[in-house]
C-alpha cells in the first residue's frame, strides 16, 4: 500500500475513532491516531487471533482492527488527559 493511501485510510480512521470517542482533532492528529491505531489494533489483533491482519497491504480486517486500536488509543487519551471538574 502507498504512503499517501495509507495517510488516508489513517486520517478516516482516527477521524472516525475521535467521533466515537467525543475528541475533535484537526487532520494531522486525526492521521497520526489512525496509524498509531493500526499498530495497536495489530498488537491486539495478533493478541486474540494469532493473526497480524491489520498489517495486510489492504483488507476490511485490517480496517477494522486498525478501528479498534484506534478507539482504544481515543479511550486512552480521554483519560489520561481528564481534568476535573471545578464546580462555581
Amino acid at each position: 500500500m502507498s504512503i499517501v493511501v495509507a495517510l488516508i485510510l489513517g486520517a478516516v480512521v482516527g477521524w472516525l475513532a475521535g467521533k466515537v470517542g467525543g475528541r475533535e482533532e484537526g487532520v494531522v492528529a486525526s492521521m497520526l491516531i489512525g496509524v498509531a491505531g493500526a499498530f495497536i489494533g495489530g498488537i491486539v489483533s495478533h493478541l486474540l487471533t494469532g493473526n497480524d491482519q491489520a498489517y495486510l497491504a489492504f483488507s476490511w480486517s485490517g480496517l477494522l482492527w486498525s478501528f479498534v486500536g484506534a478507539v482504544i488509543l481515543v479511550i486512552t487519551l480521554n483519560a489520561l488527559q481528564r481534568r476535573p471538574h471545578h464546580n462555581v
